[in-house]
């Protein structure tokens, strides 16, 4: 019960920073979404950074990690990438959206090629990619929340009421309440993680790279990439898509929104590239769970950290892993519910009613809220996949996105509306029979050599996107198309007094 007793407390406290931090602001549209677009250098890194640490960290990267072993360092490589292009990318997001006064991802897309129906088109893309993201962050919580409570509460009970409390700050608090339990989440996720990646490997092995000398003696294939599958070809397709995607997830994109100015953005990019060097100590404890909790198959990999962790730590320590778990859920959950509500509320419904005010459309936003947050626990009680899979299924699809925006920030406007959405349409139509049928390159095209068989198949969606949208905007090109210019330069320093 002591575990349980601890869960809790970080349940309690992490609904208590939620609501609280919606004291003293006009929580109107712009507030609850996107704080005002006041948030300094801390929130913005909180927001931005602290999202690769996510149920994700706790169970995906460890489990790969475990299960899968070289193909999991993927994880490490793509988001620094990611934090490099942000430095050039966001500043040149952010000067648009404050000009325009912009509130959603879709926003964006709707003002750049003036076409209110490509944004409903952007928006119903990023929900259908935000869900599966949801879910994985819901099935994690269940996972985490049973395991470390010993078994005493059910995965189902968990995700119910981890939901709840994600869906009763949202509501009330916004983007406001996610800053706010963000700094508890990292705050402790980064310290559950070195004890347990510090700690394992010396326990067990007497060092980290002991343990790795015993892993490649008892299982030498997990410290090297495959020859074929996820080899080295999948391995950079991987990184690639899932670097260009990074920002391209709504809540992601909007979080960006909520900025006071562009310098934090490139205050941030210079240090969130060490930030991610963290996620070594989750690798190490999956690693060490090879060889300690050794057995599970398939999706049960995910298990792996927890498994050890209930096996190597008195249950109050137990609890807090637990209690760092559900944080690692309810941060980025209440992110992706908020803009899956934002997007549908601003970009499909005013696009059905056009006189729908800002007022009417908060409100609606807000009683999206738990709607979209049943629709996710459905899929979470009735779905399959890994915590990985998820996530690249995810990754895939929003990833349809960037060459329209990418287009979208040349001087010269190159892409015309009718072509960035029939390149996003032939994008995610791709991904989906890919997902559903489960091809790959190599079963498609058997004759290509083993390095293009293997390549990550949203990288094909991704190229076939770009080739139809540029022959759609060539074919639909008018001297209406005038030049959209935005500034990439970064912004002048203030004159000193």
């Amino acid at each position: 019960m002591t575990a349980i007793a601890v869960i809790l407390v970080f349940l309690a406290a992490a609904l208590l920073l939620g609501l609280r931090a919606r004291r003293g602001k006009d929580m109107d549209f712009e507030e609850w979404s996107v704080g005002g677009r006041g948030f300094g250098t801390v929130f913005v890194f909180l927001l931005l950074a602290g999202e690769i640490y996510t149920t994700f960290t706790f169970l995906g990267a460890s489990g790969w990690a475990y299960g899968k072993g070289a193909p999991a360092y993927y994880i490490l490589c793509y988001a620094s990438l990611a934090y490099v292009l942000s430095y050039w990318l966001l500043p040149a997001i952010w000067r648009y959206a404050k000009e325009h006064r912009l509130i959603s991802q879709s926003d964006f897309f709707v003002s750049k090629f003036d076409s209110p129906w490509l944004g409903a088109l952007v928006a119903l893309v990023g929900v259908v990619a935000m869900v599966p993201y949801l879910v994985l962050q819901l099935k994690g919580l269940g996972i985490i929340v049973s395991l470390s409570s010993y078994g005493h509460i059910s995965p189902h009970w968990a995700i119910i009421i981890g939901t709840v409390a994600l869906t009763v700050y949202v509501t009330i608090s916004g983007i406001h309440g996610s800053a706010w339990t963000s700094v508890l989440k990292d705050g402790a996720i980064l310290a559950v993680v070195l004890i347990l990646g510090i700690y394992l490997p010396v326990h067990y092995f007497g060092g980290i790279g002991e343990m790795f000398r015993a892993v490649d003696k008892a299982q030498p294939e997990l410290l090297t990439l495959p020859s074929s599958g996820m080899s080295t070809s999948w391995f950079a397709s991987t990184v690639l898509l899932s670097a260009v995607g990074f920002y391209m997830w709504p809540h992601t994109f909007s979080a960006s929104y909520s900025a006071q100015n562009e310098r934090v953005f490139r205050r941030n990019a210079i240090f969130m590239p060490l930030y991610q060097l963290i996620l070594l100590f989750v690798f190490f404890a999956g690693f060490a769970a090879v060889l300690v909790v050794p057995g599970l198959k398939g999706a049960d990999a995910d298990l792996s950290l927890l498994r050890i962790t209930v096996e190597s730590f008195p249950p109050w320590f137990v609890g807090v892993v637990g209690g760092a778990g559900v944080l690692t859920a309810l941060v980025p959950g209440s992110l992706l519910l908020m803009s899956s509500a934002t997007c549908l509320a601003k970009n499909v419904y005013r696009l059905a009613r056009p006189r729908t005010t800002d007022a009417q459309v908060g409100r609606l936003a807000q009683l999206l809220v738990p709607a979209i947050a049943l629709i996710a626990l459905f899929f979470t009680f009735n779905g399959g996949s890994s915590i990985v899979s998820l996530l690249l299924m995810g990754y895939a699809l929003v990833t349809q996105l960037f060459p329209a925006l990418l287009a979208s920030l040349a001087s010269r406007r190159m892409v015309t509306k009718q072509g960035a959405a029939a390149g996003i349409v032939v994008g995610v139509i791709t991904v989906a029979l890919v997902t559903i049928t489960g091809v790959s390159v190599g079963s498609l095209l058997p004759g290509l050599p083993q390095a293009v068989k293997d390549l990550n198949v949203g990288v094909v969606a991704l190229v076939l996107n770009v080739l139809v949208m540029m022959a759609v905007s060539a074919a639909t090109r008018t001297p209406a198309d005038d030049d959209d210019r935005v500034d990439l330069r970064p912004e002048a320093p203030a004159s000193a007094g």
